[in-house]
């Protein structure tokens, strides 16, 4: 039995659900999760958990991201990437999108940014995901989110082709960014339609793609028996959060039973859950959160046995 982490590259043509069905039938378990989607025609790094790691995926979820994104200006399309219909075009004016007049509008959306999904995505609105409106050609009112965006940076020079500008962008943001969304606003800032004509993800929760195994090489090392040698523990999975090691035997094993145990006991802040960890065994024993009524108190919120 498979217990960890395990960075996956997802290669384009499959979706996420298609790569832990796969997975499940090499590996022979059900318990694979991945943590969070990338879209059919995205390719990159996919960290999938295995075992007893899919208690951690959320955790996962949460960390930061990285993008490898090409951005074309002058054509807006219906999904705002370039498996969409067109919906607009304008011929591009080369001194009005250049490198420099990029580089300023990149600037503007470093930090806490608002973005409106896109009608092609897997957001709920009255219990129904936005794609199953759009493809009844339903619009509906999205609700405006706020992302992070650390950092953004073009890398390659603008290019024009047909009309078109074209450039490459690395974006490093948190949680629930669309790229695509943001490949339509710098367009938009630009005064251009645009969209995202190309994207790889290079970087999920701290788990690179140059780490990223194919399916291919999971099926070959699960056959040689070495894939475990691949596997991540789950404190991986758990960087995020603060970690305290546990060394008593005695707290060791009330933890592993999920006992409460009162704040003081403990000399560590629990303004935010807490990674209980056992260096002697290297093992994460469970997440510790603070009472909900009960504040001098600490108790389980995930127990790893």
């Amino acid at each position: 039995m498979y217990n960890g982490i395990l960075p996956v590259y997802k290669p384009r043509g499959l979706t996420s659900h298609d790569v832990v069905f796969k997975l499940r039938k090499i590996l022979k378990t059900k318990k694979v999760g991945h943590t969070g989607t990338l879209d059919p025609e995205v390719d990159g790094v996919l960290p999938i958990c295995i075992g007893q790691a899919t208690k951690v995926s959320e955790y996962v979820m949460d960390m930061g991201k990285m993008y490898h994104a090409q951005v074309t200006i002058g054509v807006s399309t219906t999904t705002e990437d370039q498996t969409g219909e067109v919906l607009e075009c304008q011929s591009v004016s080369k001194s009005a999108v250049t490198n420099q007049t990029v580089d300023k509008v990149l600037k503007q959306f470093i930090g806490c940014i608002k973005q409106v999904p896109p009608m092609y995505s897997s957001v709920k609105v009255n219990g129904k995901k936005l794609y199953e409106y759009a493809r009844k050609g339903e619009e509906v009112e999205r609700p405006e989110r706020q992302v992070h965006i650390y950092s953004i940076q073009r890398v390659t020079d603008v290019k024009y082709v047909d009309e078109q500008a074209v450039f490459d962008i690395i974006v490093s943001c948190g949680k629930g960014t669309y790229i695509r969304t943001l490949a339509t606003d710098i367009g938009r800032s630009l005064g251009y339609p645009a969209h995202m004509s190309c994207l790889t993800r290079t970087n999920s929760g701290g788990f690179d793609i140059n780490q990223a195994l194919s399916l291919e090489d999971i099926q070959a090392r699960h056959t040689a028996n070495t894939l475990t040698d691949a596997l991540l523990p789950l404190v991986y999975g758990l960087k995020a959060l603060p970690i305290y090691e546990v060394h008593d035997p005695q707290i060791v094993k009330r933890i592993e039973n999920g006992q409460k145990f009162e704040r003081k006991q403990f000399d560590i802040d629990f303004e935010e859950s807490v990674v209980m960890y056992n260096p002697e065994s290297e093992k994460v024993l469970a997440i510790y959160e603070v009472h909900p009524s009960r504040n001098n108190e600490i108790k389980p919120k995930k127990v790893f046995n």
